[in-house]
């Protein structure tokens, strides 16, 4: 491919001679340094993947970044020196239809009967794939630290694709196996999450966490740790609880707790709505081409030639 025959060159994949790249995974060298085995960084995988990322994110790249959540960037600017100019966020983009979905108190009995709970169980629920690193390890576990009067009478839901046995297991371990509930994704699950009384997201780490904003957006109070790319959002929303690092489970077990019998609750939820209809009114779906069109039309001014070929 000659990069001359176009203006601007756009990739969803590290490689040489993007004009802008869409950044929507996490930092892989430090991910590579800090959570694998130094033999990791021996094998042919990590070299070519270390490449491709620096010839983006190098500080003498003229790549541009869109960025979906800025949680990584310091990550990106630590290893390369990455220049601030060269981030361009994207505000989250929140699909219209989770305001139109049938009321609480109707949603309230949809997820009881969905999962023949009690009308009057308090229910916490977790979204999303990857269970082990969505922290569903630490849900259970402060479940389990609930005062037994309490416990007897709340539930956790698990919704997302993954191997549930080694969570089945710690829950009957804990004497929980008929307080957690683990379901294969679900086309319902955002009415599932306006029926619970919390969302829960105690993420060992993620870059952003949409269904964070779509739990705000259902007016679930929200309980999450720091690490997962959205919580400023719920800080800034007054929209729950944010469990801020180093992560310490005895602590999120006061917060679980706390989320259980404080009268906030309607306020956060509230409060969530209100701050997802703020996000909903700043992206339409266009902001990402918006800032893609002034970006070409700023190099195409500047006579910029594109540098890949291939």
């Amino acid at each position: 491919m000659n990069a001359n025959n176009f203006d601007y060159i756009f990739g969803y994949n590290r490689m040489a001679g993007l004009d802008a790249y869409f950044a929507a995974d996490p930092c892989f060298i430090d991910r590579a340094y800090t959570q694998r085995h130094f033999l990791y960084r021996l094998l042919p995988r990590f070299k070519w993947f270390a490449a491709c990322e620096k010839v983006v994110f190098s500080k003498d790249s003229l790549t541009e970044i869109l960025a979906v959540s800025l949680s990584e960037k310091p990550h990106f600017q630590h290893w390369y020196g990455t220049q601030d100019v060269r981030f361009h966020y994207i505000p989250p983009r929140l699909a219209p239809e989770l305001f139109k979905l049938p009321s609480k108190q109707e949603s309230h009995r949809y997820l009881r009967e969905t999962f023949a709970f009690a009308q009057n169980d308090v229910v916490f629920i977790l979204v999303g794939s990857g269970f082990q690193m969505k922290g569903l390890d630490r849900a259970i576990q402060a479940l389990a630290a609930l005062p037994a009067h309490l416990r007897e009478h709340t539930k956790l839901v698990a919704v997302g694709q993954d191997n549930p046995k080694p969570f089945e297991l710690m829950a009957k371990k804990l004497g929980l196996k008929d307080k957690v509930f683990i379901s294969k994704g679900r086309a319902d699950y955002a009415q599932l999450i306006k029926g619970a009384d919390v969302y829960v997201h105690p993420a060992y780490r993620e870059n952003t966490g949409l269904v964070i904003l779509d739990a705000m957006a259902c007016g679930a109070p929200v309980l999450l740790t720091a690490s997962c790319g959205y919580a400023h959002h719920v800080a800034q929303a007054d929209a729950g609880i944010v469990h801020e690092l180093p992560f310490d489970q005895a602590r999120f077990n006061q917060q679980f707790l706390e989320m259980w019998q404080t009268d906030q609750k309607a306020q956060w939820s509230l409060n969530g709505i209100h701050h997802a209809k703020k996000l909903l009114a700043e992206n339409d779906g266009s902001a990402e081409a918006i800032i893609l069109i002034n970006l070409a039309i700023k190099k195409v001014s500047s006579g910029q030639k594109a540098s890949l070929t291939a």
